[in-house]
Order: C-alpha cells, then sequence, then structure tokens
C-alpha cells in the first residue's frame, strides 16, 4: 500500500479525518485482501476466548508524539497488539492506547511497497515503534521473512525444517501452507479458520455416518447369514 506522511505535511494535503477512520488505501489485489482477511479470521478464532488482544490491518496507526492527527501515521497490512481490550476501532491511536504500539506487525509485499517495506517501514517499526517481531509474505511469489528485536536492532530469525517461523509474542509458527502465509501451534497443528472448522465437523460426521452405515451392512449380513443356519439373531 501506498507510505502514509512521516514528516510535517504541506498545507495543501488533506489530512485525515477528525474522527480517526481508518485513511488506508484499499489493499493491491485480491491476493493481498484475502491474505489479510485470514490471518485475522485465524488468530480471532483461535484467541476467541481472549479479551486482551487487538488485530487487525489495512487501518490507520496514528503516533505522532505531538498528539497530531495530521502527520506520522502508518498502515500495516497485519498488527497485533497485546494486553489491550478486544473491541472494534477505526484506527488504532497511540496516546489514546496507553502509549501502547503492535508487538507483531506483517506486512504484504507487492511491487508498489517492497522497498518501502523492506527500507522505511522496517526502519520505522525498529526505531520508532519497537515492535518485537516482524514479518513480511509475498502473497504472489510467497517470498517470506521475519525478524525480532534484540537490542534495539532486527535480527533475523532462523526457519525451522518445515521452514516456519516462530513468534514469541503470539507464541505461534508462522508458515506458507497452499499459497497463503497461515499460522500453526507449537504442536505444529494448522490453525483453521471458523469455516474450516465448520467444514471439518461436516466430514466428520460424514465419515461417522459412513462408519455407521457401514456397521449396520456387516450386521444385517450377519443376522442374514446366521437366518440362513436357522439361527435366530435376537439370540445370539
Amino acid at each position: 500500500m501506498s507510505v502514509a506522511q512521516d514528516l510535517e505535511t504541506p498545507e495543501d494535503v488533506i489530512f485525515p479525518p477528525g474522527d480517526l477512520y481508518s485513511d488506508e488505501p484499499p489493499l493491491e489485489s485480491d491476493l493481498h485482501r484475502l491474505q489479510m482477511t485470514l490471518l485475522i479470521q485465524c488468530l480471532e478464532w483461535l484467541w476467541r476466548n481472549r479479551n486482551d488482544f487487538y488485530a487487525s490491518g489495512n487501518i490507520t496507526i496514528y503516533y505522532s508524539p505531538r498528539q497530531r492527527k495530521s502527520e506520522y501515521f502508518r498502515g500495516p497490512d497485519f498488527f497485533v497488539v497485546l494486553g489491550t481490550e478486544h473491541q472494534p476501532r477505526k484506527s488504532w491511536v497511540v496516546w489514546e492506547e496507553d502509549g501502547k504500539y503492535p508487538n507483531v506487525i506483517i506486512e504484504l509485499l507487492s511491487d508498489s511497497t517492497v522497498a518501502t517495506d523492506k527500507g522505511l517501514k522496517k526502519q520505522i517499526y525498529q526505531d520508532t515503534f519497537r515492535t518485537p517481531e516482524y514479518f513480511w509474505f509475498d502473497p504472489n511469489n510467497l517470498e517470506f521473512a521475519g525478524f525480532v528485536l534484540l537490542a534495539g536492532k532486527y535480527q533475523p530469525l532462523e526457519p525451522n525444517p518445515q521452514g516456519w517461523l516462530w513468534s514469541q509474542q503470539l507464541e505461534l509458527y508462522l508458515g506458507v501452507y497452499q499459497q497463503n502465509l497461515r499460522f500453526f501451534t507449537p504442536e505444529g497443528e494448522l490453525v483453521l479458520t471458523p469455516e474450516e472448522v465448520a467444514q471439518q465437523e461436516t466430514q466428520r460426521a460424514e465419515q461417522e455416518k459412513q462408519r455407521a452405515e457401514q456397521e449396520k451392512q456387516r450386521s444385517d449380513r450377519l443376522a442374514a447369514k446366521l437366518q440362513e443356519l436357522g439361527i435366530d439373531p435376537d439370540t445370539v
């Protein structure tokens, strides 16, 4: 996505509206939009019993030290703030959120943003946000990398044998699965969306139905065989 202003803005530029709705432009493609939604849905479902986090994407983070809505704002594609109230927001305003910045940020690379995501944004997230973990992922070519903040500098995360990266903040792995960036539990299980959970339950119910039908067919064949032998099945 396009880069928001980080320095004083010329007077002829239209400032974000006063009620702090997000002013972020649309995501670059359906792949980017679906990927962002997938990450949010998975984490919201996994943490559905928690009320101490905020996960969102493509909305504005205002972080002006002078508490000005017209300067210093960014719009990560996906971010998570821990230790905060779980409720909808129009935007994330640092000075209205006890000074909290995201614990985890994920940017979705594209031709128009790759240089900024790997350069300026990474520096801002490191030096100003002090975000503990920063990841980027390209939905087109599946490039994936992650960094952890150590002694004030981002250091690359080392992948496990599956190629996943561990997020200590989320206590989850991130890895590429079927062309998408997904979460995995510490035990290596894929974190599902609500739709995937429903599909899994439907498949399980269908399998149980099939097993029950197969068992009935076996029972009927056995009963028929006993009757052929002159044995009442109900007495066996």
